[in-house]
């Protein structure tokens, strides 16, 4: 089984995202990571989008703007690693998203105008932390659930750590919280 996981936690080894995405990942022995800070990969534009485009209509899939998209498509569980930022996720995991959604390989559209999934991944998990409150408006998981939807990634699941630069909160045990949401998940693997 292949886990592929985006690593968006972009203050690296510091974040404290990171360190619950590595606990859950422990014992996985088919890990691919993305490590987003590293590829600093560029939105598409005019010209680059249109190159794609007709890639795509043309299904000439072998160029290496859709190795991510394979790679995605080809994952047996998806797990999405970022902090809380501005209620959603860093523009970096957006812009990887922007990747891998290539028509023809994560997903596609039927006769009938119906967008269908093509990815084989069961699940996606996101694991975020934040400095205060996530779950009251987590608009990143939110677009994360459509996307799953979109690419047919028929489950998506959710654990955060909260609160962690509330002046007096107790981190370890709001880590801690977060930890038993990942060791439940992590069964159900």
């Amino acid at each position: 089984m292949t886990v592929l996981f985006v690593n968006a936690c972009l203050r690296g080894e510091q974040s404290r995202t990171l360190t619950l995405c590595r606990e859950y990942l422990e014992g996985v022995d088919d890990v691919e990571e993305v490590n987003l800070a590293e590829l600093k990969l560029e939105p598409y534009y005019g010209p680059s989008a249109a190159y794609r485009a007709q890639l795509e209509k043309d299904g000439q899939f072998d160029d290496p703007m859709f190795d991510l998209g394979r790679q995605f498509a080809e994952a047996d569980e998806i797990v999405i690693g970022a902090p809380y930022w501005d209620l959603s996720f860093p523009a970096a995991l957006k812009i990887y998203i922007e990747h891998v959604a290539v028509m023809g390989m994560t997903f596609h559209y039927t006769e009938e105008g119906r967008c269908e999934g093509l990815c084989r991944a069961k699940h996606l998990t996101y694991i975020t932390t934040g400095g205060g409150e996530v779950s009251a408006m987590n608009y990143g998981y939110e677009y994360l659930c459509g996307i799953a939807g979109m690419f047919g990634i028929p489950e998506t699941r959710f654990a955060a750590a909260e609160n962690l630069d509330v002046v007096g909160a107790d981190i370890e045990a709001n880590l801690n919280e977060a930890r038993k949401v990942l060791s439940r998940l992590k069964a159900t693997r």
